[in-house]
This record gives C-alpha cells, sequence and structure tokens, in this order.
C-alpha cells in the first residue's frame, strides 16, 4: 500500500518543504502516521484510502512542522531584500500563509488536480472546493493588490 502511495506521500511532503533532508524525514513521519492507522486503512476500498491517507499524511506532516518550528529560529540577520521578489515568489509566500484547508486545496490545483480529486482528497464535495477556490483567490487578489 505505501508503495503505491508513495508518489502521493512524496509530492505531499514537497508541498511543505523543498529541502531534501527535510522533505525525506518529513515522508518518514507521514509514513509512520500510516503504519499506526494501517489496519484501518487496509479495510478501506481504493478511493476512500487514498483520502484517508492523504489526510493522515497531511496532518502528521503538519504536526512535524509545527514541532520543528517552535524549535528552530532563523539565523541572525535573516532578511528577504525587497528587491528579489518577484511576483510569482510573493504568490506562493501568500498561499503558504494560508490556513488549511485551503493551502492544500490551491496546491492540489496547481498541481493539476480536478475539482473532484481535490475533493475526494481532502474530504469536501466537488462544489465546495469550487467556491473554495474563487474565495481564496479573491483573497490573494486582495492581498496582493492585483
Amino acid at each position: 500500500m505505501l508503495h503505491r502511495h508513495r508518489g502521493l506521500l512524496f509530492s505531499l511532503c514537497r508541498h511543505y518543504s523543498r529541502r531534501g533532508l527535510e522533505v525525506e524525514d518529513l515522508l518518514q513521519e507521514a509514513t509512520v502516521a500510516l503504519w499506526r492507522d494501517h489496519e484501518r486503512l487496509l479495510s478501506l476500498s481504493a478511493v476512500p484510502q487514498t483520502a484517508l491517507i492523504w489526510k493522515i499524511g497531511r496532518n502528521a506532516v503538519i504536526d512535524c512542522l509545527r514541532r520543528v518550528k517552535e524549535t528552530e529560529a532563523l539565523p541572525e540577520g535573516y532578511e528577504v531584500a525587497d528587491e528579489d521578489r518577484t511576483l510569482l515568489r510573493e504568490l506562493h509566500e501568500r498561499i503558504a500563509l494560508l490556513d488549511e484547508p485551503d493551502r492544500s486545496i490551491v496546491k492540489l490545483q496547481l498541481e493539476g488536480y480536478n475539482y473532484k480529486e481535490i475533493g475526494d482528497l481532502v474530504g469536501m464535495t466537488e462544489k465546495n472546493v469550487s467556491v473554495r477556490l474563487v474565495r481564496i483567490k479573491e483573497k490573494l487578489r486582495k492581498t496582493m493588490n492585483i
């Protein structure tokens, strides 16, 4: 089961980090969380199983990152130069500030998933995903003054 969904888990971990070793740590945390709930996962059919794997993995990744953020401080003198910002980078920064599940919904759409697939993964209806995306996009436009 883990081999079949490894791509989904890896993609999920890459949403939350781009650093190689951290992605591997997040993947390991998600795998451990899935192992703890493996009996329930094995009793489900393919679609609910995939959705539950995504939810359990996402929650494990978020929990792991919260623990790291509480203990890890930024280096001294850390500043982001304004002249280095591009519109795309600013958009990704704004997306990172969104609350869950909005951040996941946007990232899944950017990855090419359709509304139904996103809904299955985050546990919403297709229509709810559509409405949430419209609201999220409007919120991002306002915050970026576009």
